[in-house]
């Protein structure tokens, strides 16, 4: 878990990187400008990387850079720049300024998790202390006696601050050198250098007559202590940083309507709602619902001048509610001839709207607030979106195995929005989505039987019905009909078995969370309906225990990548403009 300052006055890029550190299990806090960063810094020397905007109010964000470089005990500290159009002249700066990064918007989550790894990999703060186990050989001290000394001359800087004082107030400059000496070499003796290094700061503007930089030296001793006291407690809390995410914040509203949810079986008040209203309600909607944090993201660059288009295109490719609007847009802006003629492709759909059209479609998403999704054990938004995201990957990796190439690019659209009912309820009935998800964990139930039980239908026909009124292709609404009980399908069976394959097994694998209780055994995939249906076109030469073993590795990896453990490509700045992976 990293702590990532980002310097952004815009709440709309606060609020998107929230989404995608959320996801890695990282913890964000944020400052709108140079000033305020530094105060976050000094608050918390366990600032582990620093994400700035190039446009910063003010000097801007190559000026923060500078500033931070010429700190003597922050110059280590890793900073990506980032921005929504780069010019040469900003990139030649940001690199002679020795950025860890310079990347272009919207966020990208393998990108952020690139850099975060390439930080964590070679932590900022180590270069400030000697290196324990080599250390304590060159010495002889053993790790108990060093971590004493490290702590001893973190009480000795305590002891010798009025003296720094009574020097500054009496302008002498050989009194403060007096008590700096051997607190320097008992810094030196503990391989404490970030101490040593806020001494020799101090010990030069003194002997200078620079009287007037002794609050700010004075304050660069403080921070030094602050890292010895890290660096002895690794568990140590930054203030700033106590909350994952946002999603913390109470709701209460939210948690008087799930009650009220709740309480309605015992009541014998089920189902709680008309379903044919529901229905309607849904169908009336002014688009496809997506979370805040993405909506965030897209709107971070839709609303701008993005230099390249790719990286929007694989945002939106990415999340299950932007994929779905997406698609919406482009086929009402393009009508098409016929049903074999509809967009599929998220990322076509981005490039067939063009900037003024993205514009609009900003300014009108239909938004859920994330703190709906946060209902852990049961589910938090970043577990849904890694079992969409998975659940398309392997619908992908199934029609690949299975030889299905004319199905692979609408597999892969299929397993990311087959669960579009789920985003519907929760942004119709936030506290009844909640609570369903609730009773299904308490009373190990599946979700379908319990969305009847408070609904009177399930989610994947509430899908159906918007996706059908929408305009979306009719195999992507034959998909969210029947990805639950494939053997029932009329249509489209090879793509719906394949998805709900896919499904099936990224439930197994427990990649992310669908809402639906852990299976407590899993049917062996060759009695499955899902396989009943896809054998058919098979050789009988298939190794099925093969696919089932790539698969289940497959799983593994997904997991890993989604959380931001396994780094992805990061785009390359050519031209001026960022190429997204």
């Amino acid at each position: 878990m990293a702590n990532i300052l980002l310097v952004d006055p815009s709440d709309v890029a606060r609020k998107a990187m929230q989404g995608i550190l959320a996801r890695g299990g990282h913890r964000l806090a944020c400052a709108g400008s140079a000033a305020e960063a530094f105060d976050v810094i000094h608050r918390n020397v366990r600032v582990d990387l620093v994400f700035a905007e190039l446009k910063l109010t003010g000097d801007g964000g190559l000026s923060f850079v500078h500033q931070l470089k010429a700190d003597r005990l922050l110059a280590a500290l890793p900073i990506v720049i980032c921005t929504d159009h780069a010019d040469r002249d900003s990139v030649k700066r940001a690199i002679e300024q020795h950025v860890q990064n310079f990347l272009i918007k919207p966020y990208q989550d393998d990108e952020i998790f690139a850099e975060i790894e390439k930080a964590e990999a070679n932590p900022w703060r180590v270069t400030h202390f000697e290196e324990e186990i080599s250390f304590c050989r060159l010495t002889g001290l053993t790790s108990p006696e060093l971590h004493h000394k490290l702590a001893a001359t973190r009480d000795a800087l305590a002891s010798a601050r009025a003296a720094f004082e009574q020097g500054a107030n009496m302008r002498d400059s050989a009194l403060v050198e007096r008590a700096g000496r051997p607190l320097r070499e008992q810094a030196e003796e503990a391989g404490a250098w970030c101490l040593v290094e806020a001494l020799g700061q101090l010990a030069e503007n003194t002997a200078e007559g620079r009287w007037a930089r002794f609050p700010a030296d004075l304050a660069q001793l403080d921070f030094a202590a602050e890292l010895i006291a890290h660096w002895l407690d690794r568990k140590r809390s930054c203030p700033d940083f106590l909350s994952q995410d946002g999603t913390q914040k109470p709701n209460a509203a939210l948690d008087r309507e799930r009650l009220a949810w709740l309480a309605a079986p015992g009541a014998q008040h089920c189902p709680l709602v008309d379903w044919a209203q529901l229905q309607r309600e849904a169908v009336a909607l002014g688009g496809a619902p997506l979370i805040d944090t993405a909506a965030a993201n897209f709107q971070m660059v839709a609303n701008g001048h993005p230099s390249c288009i790719n990286p929007l295109m694989d945002l939106v490719a990415r999340d299950p509610g932007l994929t779905v609007q997406m698609l919406i847009a482009a086929n009402r802006a393009h009508p098409p001839a016929d049903e074999f003629s509809r967009i599929e492709d998220a990322r076509l759909a981005v490039g067939q709207l063009g900037e003024v059209r993205l514009q609009d479609e900003a300014r009108r998403l239909v938004v859920i607030d994330s703190r709906t999704f946060h209902l852990e054990p049961a589910l938090s938004w970043a577990s849904y979106w890694t079992f969409q995201r998975a659940v398309a990957r392997i619908a992908q990796l199934i029609c690949k195995d299975l030889e299905f190439y004319s199905l692979e690019a609408a597999a892969r659209t299929a397993g990311q929005l087959h669960d579009l009912g789920v985003l519907l309820l929760a942004r119709l009935r936030p506290g009844g989505f909640q609570a369903i998800l609730e009773h299904a964990r308490v009373h190990r139930q599946p979700l379908r039987a319990v969305e009847k039980l408070f609904l009177g239908g399930t989610t994947p026909q509430l899908a159906a019905a918007f996706a059908e009124q929408a305009g979306l292709s009719r195999r992507f609404v034959n998909v969210l009909r029947w990805a639950e009980s494939p053997a029932a399908a009329t249509e489209d069976k090879h793509l719906v078995a394949i998805v709900s394959l896919a499904r099936d097994l990224c439930r197994q694998n427990e990649v992310g969370t669908s809402g639906d209780p852990v299976l407590a055994s899993a049917t062996p995939l060759e009695d499955t309906a899902e396989w009943a249906v896809l054998r058919e076109g098979l050789y009988p030469s298939f190794n099925l225990h093969k696919f089932e073993r790539k698969v289940h590795a497959y799983c593994s990896q997904l997991r890993s990548e989604f959380a931001g453990h396994q780094s992805g490509t990061v785009g390359e700045l050519v031209t001026g403009a960022g190429t997204a992976s």
